[in-house]
């Protein structure tokens, strides 16, 4: 199955603050902010969520297309997602701007402030999928997650055009995007990626029922955070799929896109919903385990041991027949 992932790819610079932001905050005050939080630890970590769900894809055995644009400071984060199975070639290089930056400030509830330069993620405007699916023989699925947001718009619908289907993931784009924005790029999708907060934003925005976005969607998946994972389908039950117990945290950035790079892969082995879902949640604890979002070990023993601990040891054997997964 040939997957493209499109989105942003970026140098995350990740910072600890030791207390909570909810308790730096004045009710009265809200609309006029201005606080300053001395961090105890800088991690300076590969990161970006195309690039994050590719190397996920690629260490569970896949070759993702990775779509995005960089700067010239690239190369040796190429080398990275080459070796670990990424398709680098339909990466765009700019001339002008470096890599995107990531800035984001966790508390001790794992509560995040975070901002984003934009560099030469502009510049992703300016890819076109058909070479990149003349180049492959053809594109299975495009998944369209945070960018540029003229990129997000310009692949939502030249995928349309093209007959290709693709999946939705405007997360982190949401609060920036206006409700029109938002409604090109759910409608018709595959599959709608979002966390639960993320949804009610959506539904926000679009003015669109959590009924009205099946109406427009295939398959509509919800991270829970702790609580797991809810799959919905138009006139047939949610299913919820249970989180996969973590050896304990460190960090949450990226573990949204790991889910997403699990639920592909499963995707493109050819299993039920309830299996990519579950692939999703244990790669995505896995990332929770570590500071960044490239730092994690996928170990085919362990990784199976550890599914068929949270699922089943039938489980773990369906997805042990597909799954190649290697240290990161």
């Amino acid at each position: 199955m040939r997957i493209a992932v499109t989105g942003s790819i970026a140098t995350d610079h990740l910072m600890t603050f030791p207390g909570r932001f909810g308790d730096q905050l004045i009710a009265e005050q809200l609309d006029r902010v201005s606080l300053s939080f001395l961090v105890d630890d800088l991690q300076i970590r590969r990161g970006g969520c195309a690039a994050n769900i590719a190397f996920g894809m690629g260490c569970l055995g896949l070759t993702p297309i990775l779509v995005g644009a960089v700067g010239t400071d690239f190369a040796d984060y190429r080398s990275w997602l080459e070796r670990h199975g990424v398709d680098c070639d339909s990466v765009h290089i700019s001339e002008l701007h470096h890599t995107a930056r990531f800035l984001c400030t966790t508390d001790e509830d794992h509560n995040q402030i975070a901002s984003f330069y934009t560099g030469a993620m502009a510049e992703a405007r300016e890819i076109e999928l058909g070479p990149i699916a003349e180049r492959l023989g053809g594109l299975d699925l495009v998944l369209i997650s945070p960018n540029d947001p003229a990129a997000m718009l310009r692949h939502t619908d030249e995928a349309r055009q093209r007959g290709i289907p693709f999946a939705a993931d405007p997360s982190q784009q949401l609060a920036r995007m206006p409700g029109e924005e938002i409604r090109q790029l759910v409608e018709g999708a595959a599959y709608l990626f979002s966390n639960d907060y993320e949804l009610g934003l959506i539904e926000q925005k679009t003015g669109w029922s959590g009924e009205e976005i099946l109406d427009r969607v295939g398959v509509r998946v919800t991270t829970l955070g702790p609580k797991g994972a809810r799959i919905d389908r138009k006139g047939e039950p949610s299913l919820h799929i249970s989180p996969a117990p973590e050896l304990g945290k460190a960090d949450p950035t990226g573990v949204g896109d790991a889910f997403r790079a699990g639920f592909l892969a499963g995707l493109a082995w050819g299993l039920s919903l309830e299996r990519c879902g579950q692939i999703g949640n244990l790669t995505a604890t896995h990332v929770l385990e570590r500071v960044g979002c490239q730092e994690y070990e996928l170990s085919q023993r362990v990784f199976l041991e550890r599914f068929a601990a949270a699922y089943g040891a039938g489980a773990a054997e369906e997805v042990g027949a597909h799954a190649r997964c290697h240290y990161a």
